[in-house]
């Protein structure tokens, strides 16, 4: 396994960062691609504080099929793929469709084509539980009918996972993962690389955001539904969790011989927690009061949703080790961190201009 080099698209954000030392400490050589569009230097340097592993990244637009090519040409001792690089952000989506779909789907087209071109042919794909729509069955299984995709982004997802599972059919050796991931939370243990979020768009961002005081207040959408506490249920996952499902499915891809080489995964702790438990926890680990209040349902959200997780664990020998405590600390520690450091996206985005 020592030695085997992998290509990691959206190498500077923030999952392909905590997936970047995961494959580090796994013994993997490891290239990052990132136009840095949303990713961020910042993270590779602590990558390479936490693994001592300095790694090169090229700033390359994948839509750019030349440069997309050089890469592949300048390594061709490459193993595998791990494809995160990709815009994510819901509300833009619906906002600028045109621009998601050009990005999302090119970027996916012209890394496939290089694959198979030059022989790379174990590609793992970032995906999301936004591929199931409204859930009306719990938990979520891989074999849950999908549903129509709430958004732009999501359907990118749905279209990429069968750009995806096209290719595999036609590969007549290698394979593909498609590994969808729930709720990634939290940060590296060290709080040298977390989430970078200028305006918080996810749940977690929010809450250290509030406690910290770039946020004034947080508001909790609905104390209403048939839940535990009113509030929604979602199915938070640690970061580095996640990554190390990567860290797996390379691993596993390596070494299987399956008829079946498209691979469909559930990356979720199987547990359902509430807005207002995340809170608490947020709370009990932190020891902030957090100043928020309880608004009417938003419209679009889902009551509740959480995987069944029984197939990762099973074929990748995967096991979530990260508690809830453990995912609002390290959280909290990077927002800290973050602060200390006087990090913002506008500004890290200004030095690497001038790099």
């Amino acid at each position: 396994m020592n030695n085997k080099k992998i290509l990691v698209t959206g190498g500077c954000g923030y999952i392909g960062a905590h997936t970047i030392v995961d494959l580090l400490n796994a013994g993997f050589d490891v290239i990052s691609v990132d136009n840095l569009s949303r990713g961020h230097l910042r993270m590779l340097e602590g990558v390479e504080k936490i693994t001592g592993k300095k790694v090169k990244n090229y700033n390359v637009d994948l839509r750019k099929m030349d440069y997309t090519e050089a890469i592949f040409m300048d390594n061709p001792d490459l193993t595998g793929i791990v494809h995160f690089a990709g815009y994510k952000l819901v509300g833009e989506s619906v906002e600028q469709p045109l621009e998601y779909y050009e990005n999302n789907l090119r970027s996916l087209i012209n890394l496939l084509q290089c694959a198979q071109r030059f022989g790379v042919f174990h590609f793992v794909f970032s995906s999301s539980c936004s591929v199931y729509g409204n859930i009306t069955t719990l938990p979520v299984s891989e074999d849950t009918p999908l549903g129509i995709a709430q958004s732009p982004y999501a359907r990118t997802k749905q279209m990429g996972e069968d750009i995806c599972r096209d290719v595999a059919r036609v590969w007549q050796e290698g394979n593909i993962s498609l590994l969808r991931y729930f709720n990634p939370v939290g940060a590296h243990s060290s709080a040298l690389i977390g989430e970078l979020q200028e305006r918080a768009e996810n749940l977690v961002p929010v809450i250290t955001q509030t406690a910290i005081g770039k946020i004034e207040s947080m508001k909790v959408h609905g104390n209403d539904y048939k839940t535990r506490d009113g509030s929604c249920v979602r199915d938070y996952v640690h970061v580095m969790d996640i990554a190390n499902a990567h860290t797996k499915a390379l691993q596993y891809m390596l070494e299987a011989d399956d008829e079946d080489n498209c691979l469909t995964l559930n990356l979720g702790t199987g547990k359902g927690v509430t807005v207002l438990e995340l809170i608490k926890a947020f709370e009990s680990v932190s020891g902030q009061k957090l100043n928020y209040s309880i608004g009417p349902r938003r419209p679009g959200d889902v009551e509740a949703v959480y995987a069944n997780n029984d197939k990762a664990r099973k074929m990748l020998g995967w096991e979530p080790q990260f508690d809830l405590n453990a995912m609002m600390d390290t959280a909290w520690r990077w927002e800290q961190q973050m602060a200390k450091e006087q990090i913002s996206v506008h500004a890290t985005k200004e030095h690497l201009h001038l790099n």
